[in-house]
């Protein structure tokens, strides 16, 4: 029992920003009913193109109690992926979040804990379960909803003093916290993430088609991709940064202090002509716990193939 659970829920964001991560919120657990129309209608518009997992567990998406029963408390958190030093130069690109290990295993373990924190804290074991861009949970309305920050015209999350690099996690727990509310909208009138999608995948003010995607089409598509988008990839080999590399919010991005998120030597060094020739072997060795073996060796050499001069 929390005698205190303004005092308990500061403690907890302190040693959560002591971890790394750079913001944390709370929400209480709760049906999303407006979410839930606008994820049906984006489904029903085909927007979700071949990740057929959106269609699955939608009770689940939309009610945080479903996917854990007695789930009075959802915890968001943001950690900062954003590099010291973009590694741009004569090599196709990569997004920066894949730049160092697998992220979903450095957070989890963080996330891990912070829940053992709170058990230590109570003396007695919680019900709780962490997410790190997994399982069938709306991470950016979470977010929203616990006041990290709010939805761009670029469907990320963006937070108004660092940026949008970042990842989000959460963690949905059987017990009540001091609860935040949710942050304004600060994009304005600008559209500066609508105008530069090359491929024109926002399709409307927070809307994506993700058919059109850079970043599903490098990481999701699985077929060969379509020949109308030869001129317009913009050299992205895996993932794509452009609807954040040109927000104005980002100029305000602070690096991350994650060692683990660093590029490894011989990432930095990877030249065009070598991720031309990259063999299986060596593909394996450079990124060893990276983020970009999600597309395997094949679907990243068909990306590199895809962007090479005729």
């Amino acid at each position: 029992m929390i005698k205190d659970k303004s005092l308990f829920t500061q403690k907890l964001k302190d040693y959560a920003l002591s971890l790394g991560f750079q913001d944390f919120g709370v929400s209480k657990a709760e049906e999303l009913t407006e979410e839930a129309k606008k994820l049906e209608k984006w489904l029903a518009q085909g927007f979700h193109g071949e990740m057929n997992y959106m269609e699955n567990h939608f009770d689940l998406r939309i009610n945080p109690k479903n996917l854990l029963p007695g789930t009075k408390s959802v915890i968001s958190l943001s950690h900062s992926y954003f590099p010291e030093k973009e590694i741009m130069e004569n090599r196709y690109k990569i997004a920066k979040y894949a730049y160092g290990k697998d992220y979903h295993k450095v957070l989890k373990k963080k996330l891990n804990q912070i829940v053992k924190w709170i058990e230590n804290e109570l003396g007695t074991t919680i019900v709780s379960r962490g997410f790190v861009d997994s399982g069938p949970i709306l991470e950016r309305t979470w977010a929203q909803k616990s006041g990290v920050g709010w939805i761009g015209k670029n469907s990320l999350l963006l937070t108004k003093a660092k940026g949008s690099y970042f990842f989000l996690c959460e963690i949905l727990v059987d017990m009540e916290l001091e609860y935040n509310t949710a942050v304004a909208e600060y994009c304005g009138k600008c559209t500066k993430c609508i105008d530069a999608c090359p491929t024109q995948a926002i399709v409307a003010p927070y809307i994506i088609d993700s058919k059109k995607c850079i970043s599903y089409l490098t990481i999701e598509y699985k077929d060969v991709l379509p020949q109308e988008y030869k001129d317009k990839m913009n050299g992205w080999a895996f993932g794509c940064d452009i609807c954040q590399d040109v927000c104005p919010i980002n100029g305000r991005a602070i690096p991350h202090n994650e060692p683990l998120f660093n590029p490894n030597q011989a990432f930095m060094d990877l030249n065009k002509e070598e991720m031309e020739s990259l063999k299986m072997d060596v593909f394996d060795r450079i990124f060893e716990g990276s983020a970009i073996k999600r597309t395997k060796y094949e679907g990243f050499m068909r990306n590199v193939n895809f962007l090479k001069p005729k």
